[in-house]
């Protein structure tokens, strides 16, 4: 160290702003890097450079210089401005592993719950449910999602107050440094809307507005299919087709815009706060003029590693639902949050 002191370890890794340095007698050291004066290492170490090329070899370090003795190409300097990171081989191996991790290693994500119940003058029951699960790799990355909120009222006239269930998948693909395309599949089922299912399919390509440590915040534009069903809307008895039939239901197929943008901040070290906003214009000629919107803002915050406390606000506008249903729904859902990795 330039103040005179020697410690001896082992280097685990480094992002050339610090250095951990595993010791017998202290655990895991974290130094500052450029209080180091000098480093010399027996074990043979991975450094990265900003150009994105990566020498192997057991490093000296002195004057604001690195030099790896590599096996085939000798020593190979690296200026200290030009270290992206240094890794032993179980920390490189970990690296390489997390760059294209299979299918069953690599999901992150979480469940929220949330519950109540009332008795006595009121009899209401109301359950909420999330799942979000992200695999995410340094190329790509599939989204899984499911939601359900499932409110009634218990009465002597029993009914459902609220019966929403949301699912999608998508996967995303990198093509450049900011930029990427998406395909997906959305589903939905409302009762308070009579809608007994809509599916969305489409994709298109996203651009990262914002990507630093702490936020993200991503611009979308693509086209869908979509394909709703509605029930319980005007009776209709179609006479030229025998034998006569009455449909209680609308059917509604059309091309539509996909239009979004979605924000993650790190709020502190234990808040996340998550925003999308999606609007979908028609494009058939039938449909024109009609568009539907989605608003979802929610905060996750950790008590601990596994439990946290959520809250999540949506907003769900239609400008031409079924007759004798509004045009907006409004959602506020708050509960327990289970995290998990895999």
């Amino acid at each position: 160290m330039k103040n005179g002191d020697h410690l001896t370890g082992v280097v685990v890794q480094s992002d050339g702003k610090t250095l951990v340095l595993h010791t017998d007698y202290a655990g895991d050291v974290t130094l500052d890097f450029k209080a180091i004066a000098e480093i010399k290492t027996d074990q043979e170490l991975h450094v990265s450079t900003t150009q994105k090329k990566t020498v192997v070899g057991p490093v000296t370090a002195a004057d604001g210089n690195l030099e790896v003795a590599t096996k085939t190409g000798g020593n190979v300097e690296v200026p200290d401005g030009d270290v992206a990171m240094i890794r032993d081989d179980a920390e490189q191996a970990a690296y390489d592993k997390s760059l294209h991790p299979g299918l069953r290693q690599g999901w992150n994500g979480g469940a929220d719950v949330g519950f109540s119940l009332a008795r006595g003058n009121s009899q209401t029951t109301n359950l909420a449910l999330a799942i979000n699960a992200v695999h995410p790799t340094a190329s790509d990355k599939i989204t899984i999602y499911l939601t359900s909120l499932d409110t009634n009222n218990q009465l002597s006239t029993p009914s459902t107050v609220a019966d929403l269930i949301t699912a999608g998948i998508r996967y995303d693909r990198n093509f450049g440094p900011k930029s990427f395309v998406f395909a997906g599949a959305d589903f939905m089922s409302n009762a308070l809307q009579d809608l007994d299912l809509r599916g969305l399919y489409g994709g298109g390509v996203g651009y990262h507005a914002i990507k630093t440590a702490n936020t993200t915040l991503d611009i979308l534009a693509g086209l869908n299919y979509t394909h709703e069903t509605y029930s319980d809307g005007t009776p209709v008895t179609p006479a030229t087709v025998p034998p006569a039939y009455t449909s209680y239901g609308v059917t509604q197929r059309f091309a539509a815009l996909t239009l979004g943008e979605e924000l993650t901040h790190k709020a502190g070290k234990t808040t996340v706060i998550t925003q999308k906003f999606y609007m979908y214009p028609d494009l058939s000629s039938g449909y024109a003029g009609q568009y539907r919107g989605e608003f979802d803002l929610g905060t996750a915050t950790k008590i601990n590693k596994w439990l946290g406390w959520q809250n999540q606000f949506a907003d769900m506008y239609v400008s031409n639902p079924p007759t004798g249903t509004k045009d907006n729904d409004v959602l506020f859902t708050t509960g327990l949050n289970f995290s998990f990795k895999h």
